[in-house]
């Protein structure tokens, strides 16, 4: 069991690397702008134990400056953090068997631990429960470290922590490029483009909330053809598609590095079966 267990934390701390370069870097700033702000450095590791919610813990600081009441600071964490409804809902299906891993798994379906979640396959070897739970722990265990060595940096000295808040904007770049690589069909960018392009002239201040719902509202439409299974000749595509996902799949397998890499595998088995999809798509009626 225990062999079992540091196994998958190997894996889930191989495939989170890009989560623990970037919510280490935004921790500490965080604990930096909390102690600069008069309040005291041991809330910095509290709310990222208990909250666990960048920017909402960003929005906290201010609140809690002009001394705003625990009733709004709630509503406005919940507001700000709507979008993970869509999260969850997407999320019911891997997590229906996860059992008393369940209630953390959701506690701590951040943005990116979800992108990792979606993008990255468990090891074969791997129960994939366990797998999620290895990824979300760890990953939270990243904030949290950011956050005390931040707090108690800067409680010790005064820096100046302008630009630090970018790190969150360069850590959704590098999680893209793991799920471009991952996902190599043209409709869920595209949904997604379209979706923030309507979400910002409808709301500006609910940008994300409404981008996200209109975003997965389209792909749920979409998903059969995205699946591969609109298309007339989807049938006939089978047995070429298979083995190339297969060879994927295996090649996967076989790699020590079973987190980013094995994502690049596969990704290669599916670039492998789309030129025949696609020709048996073109001459199977047009659907």
């Amino acid at each position: 069991m225990r062999g079992e267990w540091r196994f998958v934390l190997l894996s889930a701390l191989k495939a989170g690397v890009p989560v623990l370069l970037g919510y280490v870097t935004l921790g500490i700033a965080f604990g930096l702008t909390l102690v600069a702000a008069g309040l005291p450095w041991w809330l910095s590791p509290v709310m990222a134990i208990f909250i666990y919610a960048g920017a909402a813990q960003f929005m906290a600081i201010g609140l809690m400056q002009r001394g705003a009441g625990l009733f709004e600071i709630a509503l406005l964490t919940l507001l700000m953090n709507g979008r993970h409804a869509v999260y969850g809902l997407s999320m019911l299906g891997p997590f229906s068997k996860s059992g008393s891993w369940k209630p953390y798994l959701v506690f701590g379906l951040t943005d990116e631990t979800y992108g990792l979640l979606t993008t990255v396959k468990a090891p074969a070897s791997v129960d994939e429960t366990k797998f999620y739970a290895a990824i979300t722990a760890l990953n939270q265990s990243y904030w949290v470290t950011g956050c005390l060595i931040g707090a108690i940096v800067g409680s010790a000295l005064a820096l100046d922590t302008t630009g630090l808040d970018f790190a969150l904007t360069a850590l959704f770049i590098v999680l893209l490029v793991e799920q471009v690589r991952a996902v190599r069909r043209v409709e869920p960018y595209a949904a997604a483009i379209a979706a923030c392009v309507v979400a910002l002239f409808v709301s500006p201040r609910n940008f994300l909330l409404i981008a996200l719902a209109l975003a997965t509202g389209v792909l749920a439409l979409l998903r059969a053809r995205i699946e591969g299974k609109g298309g007339g000749g989807a049938a006939e595509a089978g047995p070429d598609s298979s083995a190339a996902r297969a060879e994927g799949e295996a090649r996967a397998e076989g790699n020590a590095d079973a987190g980013p890499d094995s994502s690049a595998a596969r990704a290669e088995g599916a670039a492998a079966a789309s030129p025949d999809s696609a020709a048996s798509n073109e001459g199977g009626g047009g659907a």
